[in-house]
C-alpha cells in the first residue's frame, strides 16, 4: 500500500492499453485504493473486469464511482467479515502511517513533474508573487533570526526537496469567484475574533484527567442518543420509538448508535444498532439489504424504520441521518451588530511546520513572508507545532515552541494582522487529549493581536462563525464508514456526518491516537450550531466544499514529508440578503495555496 501512486495506476493502466491523462481520474483512483486498502495493480485488474462486462465503459470518475458502489464496496465488506488477522490491524498506528506514506508520495511525485515557472498541468495558477518592498522589510523583524536551522540542533541542515519544490503560490482548490488585489487584505486590527461560546463556556485552562469511569462514559453516550433522537423525532414527525428487541408485525421506528459485532472495521454484514437505556440498551443485528442509499459509521446515532418478527434482527426499510443545528445567522442580534461591515481575510495553516527531513522551520518562514506581503486581516496557526513524530533536537520542546511563536508574533507585528492559536495532540509539548486546553503563554495573555484558543473551537470573526478542529476527524472517519450512497463523494460525506451529529468528533470509539475526555467532550467536543464555514485540516487530499450551506474546508498541511503543502484563505463578509428566502453563505470565497 505505502508504494501505490498515480504514476504506478497509470503505468498499469497502459499494460492494458488504457491511457489515461486525466488527473482527476487517477486521483479518484488513488483515493481508491486508500480507502479500500488494495493495490494499483489490483483496483487496475477489477476496472478492467468490470468495464469489460459493462461493455467496455470509459474510465471517467463518473464510471469509478459506480465501480466502486458495484465492486469495490462489495469487495471490501466480504474481506472485513471475515475474522482474519489482518481486520484485527485496521486501526494499528503503523496502518495508518503506511496510507499517509502513499498521500505523501503522491504529492512529492506531482511536485517533481512540475517547476516553479509553469506548475502542474492540472491547477490554475496565480498571479506571480509581488516582491515585498524594501521598505516593508525594513520595517519588520526577520523570522529568520529565531527559526534558522542552528537555533534547534547544531546539526540541523535544510530540507533541499523543500527548497526545490515547483508551483509556489499556484491555487490548487477554489470556491467563489473572488479573484486578484480583493485577496489582499487590509490589515484591520478594529476586527474581532472571539470565541463563539464565550469564556465562561469555552474550555479556557487544563484540567485532570485520567480519571474517567466506565459508567461516566456510558451516561455520556446515553444522553447523546437522547438528545439526538429527540431532534430526529420532531423533525420527521415520528410517534414514537420501540426496542428492536422486541418481536413486532408491524413496521416500528428504532433509535440508536451504529456500532460494530466485532473489533475489525464495520461491514454491512457486521452493523449492530445500540438502543438507549429507555429501550433496553439492547444491542441488536441490522440487515441492511432494503437500504438503497446509506452511510453509517460507529458512533452515529440514527432512527432506522423497519420490521423486527423475531426481535432478534432488524430488517430496515428506511433510514434517518440526523438534523443539523441552525445557522447563527438567523439571529437579529447579528444583524443589527454587523450591517454594513467591510470584507475580512482571513489565513489557514496547519502544521507541521517544518519538513520530515529537517528540523529548519522554513515553511512557517515563508508563511510568516506571505502574511507580510497579504496582510490578512485574521491568520489561524493550528498545531503540530512541535510535531511528536518528527525527531527531536537539541532545544527542549518548549522552547522550540516558544521560538515558533514569538517568531510568528513579532514578525507580524507590522501588518495589524490578528493571530489565533489552536493546538493538536500531535504537539510534543501540550497536553494529549481531546478536547484540548488551549497553550499557556503568559507573556501573551495582554497582547490583544492574539487568541490562544482549544481545540476544537468555534469562533466569531467579523459576525461569521468558523468551526475548527486541528484532529484529523477526515482520515479517521474514513477508514471506518461504509456507503451505498451512488453520486456522493466521500469527504461530503464526512462533513455532513459531522455537521447533522452536531459534534467535531462524532466516531465511537475514537482512533487509538484520540484520547478522548468524554465528560469534557460533552462540554466542549460538540457544536453550539452550524458554522458558516467549517476548517477540519487532514492528511487527506484538500478540498472546498458546500455541505447543506457551510462552506468546508481541507486546507492541508502546511508541510507533506519532505516537501511543501498547502493553506486556506478565505474572504468573508456578512451578507443579509436572502436570495427567494434561502440563507446566503457570507464565505465569498475560499482557496486552497501551494505554500
Amino acid at each position: 500500500m505505502a508504494n501505490v501512486t498515480s504514476e504506478k495506476i497509470k503505468d498499469e493502466l497502459e499494460t492494458f492499453d488504457i491511457t489515461c491523462e486525466d488527473d482527476a481520474v487517477l486521483d479518484k483512483m488513488m483515493e481508491q485504493c486508500l480507502c479500500h486498502r488494495i493495490k494499483g495493480e489490483d483496483i487496475v485488474n477489477e476496472w478492467v473486469a468490470f468495464s469489460t462486462t459493462k461493455g467496455l465503459l470509459k474510465l471517467t470518475v463518473n464510471n469509478l464511482e459506480t465501480f466502486e458502489h458495484e465492486v469495490l464496496n462489495k469487495k471490501h465488506k466480504g474481506k472485513s467479515s471475515s475474522k482474519g488477522s489482518k481486520i484485527n490491524n485496521t486501526r494499528d498506528v503503523h496502518s495508518i502511517q503506511d496510507l499517509i506514506k502513499a498521500e505523501e508520495e503522491e504529492e512529492n511525485l506531482l511536485d517533481s513533474y512540475s517547476t516553479p515557472a509553469k506548475g502542474s498541468q492540472k491547477r490554475a495558477l496565480t498571479t506571480p508573487e509581488h516582491p515585498q518592498s524594501k521598505r516593508s522589510a525594513a520595517r519588520l523583524p526577520s523570522p529568520g533570526l529565531l527559526l534558522s536551522p542552528a537555533s534547534f540542533s547544531p546539526c540541523a541542515t535544510p530540507s533541499q526537496k523543500y527548497s526545490m519544490r515547483g508551483a509556489r503560490g499556484e491555487v490548487v482548490a477554489m470556491f467563489g469567484a473572488v479573484q486578484g488585489p480583493r485577496w489582499s487584505g487590509k490589515g484591520q486590527t478594529a476586527v474581532q475574533v472571539d470565541l463563539l461560546e464565550g469564556r465562561e463556556d469555552s474550555l479556557t485552562s487544563s484540567y485532570k484527567y485520567m480519571f474517567q469511569r466506565l459508567r461516566d462514559v456510558r451516561d455520556v453516550l446515553t444522553e447523546k442518543i437522547e438528545v439526538l433522537g429527540e431532534e430526529l423525532r420532531t423533525h420527521f414527525n415520528i410517534e414514537e420509538f420501540s426496542p428492536a428487541s422486541l418481536p413486532a408485525q408491524d413496521t416500528i421506528s428504532v433509535l440508536g448508535q451504529v456500532c460494530c459485532d466485532s473489533n475489525g472495521k464495520l461491514n454491512a454484514q457486521s452493523v449492530l444498532l445500540e438502543a438507549s437505556q429507555e429501550h433496553g440498551a439492547r444491542q441488536v443485528p441490522v440487515d441492511l439489504s432494503e437500504l438503497k442509499d446509506y452511510s453509517l459509521f460507529p458512533g452515529q446515532v440514527v432512527v432506522m424504520e423497519g420490521m423486527s418478527t423475531s426481535g432478534s434482527r432488524l430488517v430496515a426499510s428506511k433510514l434517518y441521518e440526523g438534523v443539523p443545528l441552525p445557522f447563527y445567522s438567523t439571529s437579529e442580534l447579528k444583524q443589527e451588530m454587523n450591517e454594513g461591515s467591510e470584507p475580512v481575510m482571513v489565513m489557514v495553516a496547519c502544521g507541521p511546520y517544518t519538513p520530515s527531513d529537517s528540523l529548519a522551520y522554513d515553511p512557517l518562514i515563508d508563511l510568516i513572508n506571505i502574511i507580510n506581503k497579504d496582510r490578512p486581516d485574521v491568520c489561524i496557526l493550528l498545531g503540530p507545532f512541535v510535531d511528536s513524530k518528527h525527531e527531536a533536537g537539541d532545544e527542549t520542546f518548549e522552547t522550540i515552541f516558544h521560538k515558533c511563536v514569538d517568531s510568528v508574533v513579532d514578525g507580524t507585528r507590522g501588518t495589524g494582522c490578528k493571530l489565533v492559536l489552536i493546538p493538536s495532540q500531535r504537539d510534543v509539548h501540550h497536553h494529549y487529549i481531546y478536547p484540548q486546553p488551549p497553550f499557556t503563554l503568559p507573556d501573551l495573555k495582554k497582547d490583544d493581536r492574539v487568541t490562544l484558543a482549544p481545540e476544537p473551537c468555534t469562533l466569531l470573526i467579523g459576525g461569521v462563525t468558523l468551526g475548527l478542529t486541528s484532529t484529523d476527524i477526515l482520515f479517521h472517519m474514513g477508514a471506518e464508514e461504509i456507503s451505498s450512497a451512488t453520486g456522493s463523494d466521500r469527504f461530503s460525506r464526512i462533513m455532513k456526518h459531522m455537521l447533522t451529529q452536531r459534534s467535531f468528533y462524532p466516531l465511537y470509539p475514537p482512533a487509538e491516537e484520540v484520547n478522548m475526555d468524554y465528560e469534557r467532550f460533552q462540554q466542549y467536543g460538540l457544536l453550539p450550531l452550524t458554522p458558516d464555514v467549517l476548517i477540519a485540516p487532514s492528511e487527506l487530499r484538500y478540498f472546498i466544499k458546500d455541505v447543506i450551506g457551510c462552506v468546508c474546508v481541507n486546507p492541508g498541511r502546511l508541510t507533506k514529508g519532505q516537501v511543501g503543502g498547502t493553506y486556506g484563505r478565505l474572504l468573508l463578509q456578512q451578507n443579509l440578503v436572502q436570495e427567494e428566502g434561502k440563507r446566503v453563505n457570507p464565505c465569498l470565497a475560499a482557496q486552497v495555496v501551494k505554500i
